[in-house]
């Protein structure tokens, strides 16, 4: 079932009270650009339930909340190549050639996954259970919507290397300082907290998996990895740890 040109429903802010825990974070004029930003995406993007399962309002409106956060500070045209929101209402079965488990391998079996992105215009997939699980228990480190939506802004350029449109050669510079030794100590089997292990797959998702951790888990990134928190302090134009009132973090 597709859903084309139908914004945010009346009841969106207490679908976002009670079901978005990112909400809580935000001061009026944030909520009020993301409330315009995630009916922007309903209107001009296809939305579309697969295997026949039933699109509702608070689907919809979870899922472009989670979305409209990571282009807060961007604007809606980050968004220009996402083509369409598939929900799926749980795992989905991937196949096709992509990275092994061991740096260096690939396979080509079937694997299931919580969400993909496809380039050039592609669709964005997502598992309702594991958004739905995400979207209202912030800080958890990881989240499947604004991962996927990552790998869209990563791929505006048409490459899937790690890197978002960056305004001139100091930031793509200082991008590839800050995270060319992090992404090759996790290659290596290091621990880099909060990042997950999954971001020494490939840069792309070392990319997805850093942005995770920086809407998800801002005060321990800021902490653990000062550095590649600025990075993204300064492509989103956001700031979650002081936004969180966690400026600061021990452990």
């Amino acid at each position: 079932m597709f859903h084309r040109r139908a914004g945010l429903p009346d009841d969106w802010y207490d679908i976002a009270l009670r079901s978005f825990g990112h909400w809580h974070e935000l001061d009026d004029d944030e909520r009020a650009q993301l409330g315009d930003d995630a009916d922007w995406l309903l209107r001009h993007k296809s939305w579309e339930a697969a295997h026949g399962f039933a699109l509702s309002d608070e689907m919809r409106t979870v899922v472009a909340l989670e979305a409209a956060l990571l282009i807060l500070g961007l604007g809606t045209d980050h968004y220009r190549e996402v083509g369409a929101v598939i929900m799926f209402p749980t795992t989905i079965a991937s196949s096709g050639v992509r990275a092994g488990p061991v740096p260096g391998t690939v396979s080509d079996g079937v694997l299931p996954v919580l969400g993909e992105a496809h380039s050039r215009r592609g669709p964005v997939l997502i598992a309702w259970d594991e958004a739905r699980r995400d979207a209202g228990r912030p800080g958890q480190g990881h989240n499947v919507v604004l991962h996927e939506f990552a790998h869209k802004l990563d791929m505006l350029d048409d490459l899937i290397d790690g890197t978002p449109p960056l305004p001139g050669r100091a930031e793509l510079r200082r991008w590839v300082e800050v995270c060319t030794p992090i992404y090759t100590d996790m290659r290596a089997g290091a621990d880099r907290p909060p990042l997950q292990p999954y971001g020494a797959t490939s840069t792309g998702e070392f990319f997805a998996v850093a942005t995770e951790a920086f809407f998800e888990a801002p005060a321990e990134l800021q902490h653990h990895e000062h550095d590649l928190y600025d990075i993204l302090r300064d492509f989103y134009h956001q700031d979650p740890a002081r936004r969180a009132g966690s400026g600061s973090f021990s452990g």
